[in-house]
């Protein structure tokens, strides 16, 4: 009888989602992280702390919703006085905008399979632009325990001076220290709501 129940609810958790169905982010398993020019190499980061929903509708994806937060704060490129320096007024002024968010407005399919353009208002450094994301859905999948899984992934670059982060310096030879583009990488891991 214990068989049958977990073999029930091993093909439970494997069928298809067709009802809206909301994902919330598995932390151990997602990164926030980017890159951006600094002189002629690249320095990479991430951030440590970020929350988000995602809710599918299998059936109607125009129906589905996305929002993220991520804590300012939690930067970290692995080098402490440059992370102070990014949370300063010089860059993503923390103390006066702890957070980054998006806040989807519409979802749309394309004609990759897999992935939507998901369009909404993001916010960073107390400044609200509507972008679109190119959000690849990954798959979904029982996640050994009765549970169902979701995987998301999120490439896009953001001009960071768009934002009113513009800080910069001038190198006496001409150039200069910074790039504006900030390449952002997205990838989640979310566990169904139960």
């Amino acid at each position: 009888m214990k068989r049958i129940a977990l073999f029930l609810a091993a093909l439970i958790a494997a069928v298809p989602l067709f009802a809206a169905d909301t994902f919330v982010v598995d932390k151990t398993h997602s990164s926030v992280n980017f890159k951006i020019r600094h002189l002629v190499a690249n320095v990479t980061g991430s951030f440590n702390t970020f929350d988000g929903t995602v809710t599918v509708d299998s059936a109607k994806p125009a129906a589905s919703s996305v929002e993220f937060t991520i804590d300012a704060a939690s930067v970290d490129t692995a080098n402490e006085k440059r992370d102070g320096h990014l949370r300063s007024a010089d860059f993503f002024d923390v103390a006066k905008y702890p957070q980054i968010t998006f806040k989807s407005t519409k979802v749309e399919p394309t004609k990759t399979k897999n992935l939507y353009n998901v369009t909404g208002n993001f916010t960073m450094h107390g400044v609200t632009k509507q972008v679109t994301l190119p959000v690849q859905l990954l798959g979904f999948g029982p996640d050994g325990r009765g549970g169902q899984k979701a995987g998301f992934e999120i490439e896009t670059t953001l001009d960071r001076k768009e934002y009113g982060i513009t800080w910069n310096n001038t190198l006496d030879e001409g150039g200069v220290v910074l790039g504006d583009d900030v390449k952002v990488s997205i990838n989640l891991e979310m566990n169904r709501k139960k």
